[in-house]
This record gives structure tokens, C-alpha cells and sequence, in this order.
């Protein structure tokens, strides 16, 4: 079976990287594409997936990523003709799912995030199989456009993917220059280009700054580290705090930072699950609307939504206050990714169902 699978983020990067070992593993070909963006190309290549850069991102702006799209759909179409796969994955790429629809390729969709409905219009609707985490009700994707008997689910949110097969680095505090003997807080910016938070955020006033300058005020010891992702989030943060914090502009072990931190505070998704399956007291701080895989760790009580810069300070100093509940977090949050399936699995049986030449019903 040859299998091509585009992966765009670092979280897809992640969530794709078992999926493209397992099929080597068991002799398949494999084929990963990605687009120019330094975190997805770090991912892949911390992950040791061999990769192909076409195209590029579009930027913040309808027409960039219009343009962007179509370029790359066209770059696409070239090097997928010449490979000729079987079946493709993708997590919902606009790019991937027109390029396998348009050549004949069963393409299998991954999708958590029907909140990106602009993505999902785009894509659901022609693709082979659609698969996502149990908590969406199938009418969720079939009202895009999927058939109900192609919507294959898995009782976890992604980061189980990865986060069941991950061995933490006990030395990573060392290494980013952290006391491991003192408390540590965790940042994570917003995706400012994403379609979904057009015109609810910009790269060049980060969602944390507030939270930051708050936490700051209030103990000017506290060991704070921001993890960021493109555009002017990185230079930014530095030139308003200096030396008072850490700024990582470079895809690191993620898991194993969020392992040994005691509060996370994200203005995104994907770090925010991870550290509530890993047991670590999360508070979203997520500028658009709220997901629904965010809703369902509320209500397990992993995660707190919380908008407000003063509000989220508050919060994060009691958790540093009280070992006790923070103890309680790491026990319930472990449970819950043990009790969580791979979806992996799922995902692998799915492509081996899709494989072939397929027609909309």
C-alpha cells in the first residue's frame, strides 16, 4: 500500500508520526508532505519523519491564504500524480483533500475541530472517511457533507496518540536553564493566522501578554516560559519582558516540558489537552469559540476556561499554593489518557479500508 499523508501543524506532525512508523513497519510506502512553516518542519524532523515542503502557508489574510492554497494545490497535484498513492491522510488540508478528490485517491480525513467550519466545508464533503475523537456526534460531520457510514470514531482526544506511547525527559528543565526545585508556569500563544480567529487576535499583540505582565507583578521569581509559534509573537514577548522570562521560538519535547510544569496556561488547543491528559493544572485563556473538546475537560474537570489576565494570576497562584490539588490533577488527568484507546489504530484501519479507487456516493 502506498500511503501519502499531509500533515500541516505540529500537532498534526505528532498525531501523524506513529501512523507513518507503523506503516513503514509494516512495509508500506510512505509519502509525508508538509508546507513551508518552521514549527511543522521542526516537528517532523525532531520526530525523524522523512518529509517534502510544497508550498506554503498563507499568512493572516483571506486572499494570502487563497492564493497560498491554490498554488500549492497545483504543486501538489504534480508530485501526487507522479507518486501515485493508494489512499491519502490528511487532517482536514484543503489541499490534500481537493488534490486526492480531483485525481481519483480515497482521501481519509482526521478532524477535531469542526469550529474551523471554513476548513471543514472544503473538505468533509470529499472525503472517502472522516475520523475524529467520540465526543462529536456523527450529525456534527454529517451535516458537512459526510455520510453517516463513513464517519469512523475512537474513544480519545488526539494527543493520545502520542502521548501513549511517550517517554518524558526527566532532564528538560535543566536544559531550558529552569530550576527544576521551583515552581514553573507555562504559556502557549494563540494560532493568530488560523481562519477560525481572524480578526479575534493578532501575532503582534499575543493573548498572554496581559497574563504575563499580571503574573510578573505579582512574583517577580516565578519562572515563566512562553512557548510561541510564528510571525511577531517571539520578538514581541522579548522586547516587552526581556530577561524576566523564556521565550522558545524552536519545537522542542513539549510533552516533557508540560510534564514537569505545574500550571499551563493556553491561548490554543493542542498544548491545553496534553497538559490536562498529562495532569497538569490547564487554564484556557482561547480567544475564539470555545471547543468542544475543551467543553468535555471542563466538565472532568481538568481544564478552566478563564478570559481575564487578573483573574487567570489569581487562579495560577492558588494552584502553586496547594500541592495537594495539583496532586489530585495529575491522578485524575493520567486516568483519563489511560482510559482513552489509540487512535492510531483506528486511523491505520481506516486507511487500509479506503485504499483503492473510490466514487461519492
Amino acid at each position: 500500500m502506498r500511503v501519502w499523508i499531509d500533515s500541516l501543524t505540529p500537532k498534526q506532525g505528532l498525531f501523524f508520526a506513529p501512523v507513518h512508523d507503523l506503516l513503514r513497519d509494516q512495509g508500506h510506502s510512505v509519502l509525508v508532505t508538509t508546507r513551508t512553516y518552521r514549527e511543522s518542519e521542526q516537528t517532523l524532523h525532531r520526530l525523524r519523519v522523512p518529509y517534502r515542503v510544497v508550498g506554503k502557508h498563507g499568512g493572516g489574510t483571506p486572499i494570502g491564504k487563497l492564493l497560498a492554497s491554490g498554488e500549492r494545490i497545483v504543486s501538489l497535484a504534480r508530485v501526487i500524480d507522479k507518486w501515485k498513492p493508494d489512499v491519502a491522510a490528511s487532517f482536514s488540508s484543503v489541499e490534500a483533500s481537493r488534490v486526492a478528490f480531483g485525481l481519483g485517491i480515497p482521501h481519509v480525513a482526521s478532524n477535531d475541530s469542526p469550529h474551523s467550519w471554513m476548513v471543514a466545508r472544503l473538505t468533509i464533503p470529499i472525503s472517502a472517511y472522516v475520523c475524529s475523537p467520540w465526543i462529536f456526534k456523527k450529525k456534527t460531520w454529517s451535516e458537512l457533507g459526510a455520510p453517516r457510514e463513513r464517519i469512523v470514531t475512537y474513544r480519545a482526544l488526539d494527543p493520545a496518540a502520542w502521548l501513549k506511547r511517550h517517554k518524558s525527559d526527566p532532564r528538560i528543565l535543566n536544559k531550558l536553564g529552569l530550576d527544576p526545585e521551583q515552581p514553573v508556569v507555562v504559556l502557549r500563544t494563540e494560532e493568530a493566522f488560523a481562519s477560525y480567529l481572524m480578526g479575534r487576535s493578532s501575532d503582534s499583540r499575543p493573548v498572554v501578554g496581559p497574563v504575563i505582565a499580571n503574573l510578573l507583578r505579582k512574583d517577580k521569581e516565578l519562572q515563566i516560559l512562553v512557548s510561541t509559534r510564528y510571525g511577531q509573537q517571539a520578538p514581541v514577548l522579548r522586547r516587552r519582558f526581556g530577561t524576566k522570562i523564556i521565550v522558545l521560538d524552536q519545537i522542542i519535547d513539549a510533552a516533557s516540558l508540560l510534564s514537569s510544569t505545574d500550571v499551563f496556561v493556553g491561548s490554543g488547543g493542542t498544548m491545553t489537552v496534553e497538559a490536562a491528559l498529562l495532569g497538569v493544572s490547564a487554564i484556557s485563556c482561547f480567544p475564539g469559540p470555545k471547543p468542544l473538546y475543551i467543553r468535555y475537560l471542563e466538565r472532568k474537570r481538568l481544564v478552566k476556561t478563564i478570559k481575564s489576565p487578573i483573574k487567570i494570576t489569581k487562579e495560577v497562584l492558588e494552584i502553586l499554593r496547594n500541592d495537594k490539588r495539583r496532586e489530585d490533577q495529575r491522578r485524575r488527568g493520567k486516568k483519563l489518557l489511560a482510559w482513552m484507546e489509540d487512535p492510531t489504530e483506528k486511523l491505520l484501519d481506516t486507511l487500509k479500508r479506503a485504499q483503492g479507487k473510490w466514487e461519492l456516493n
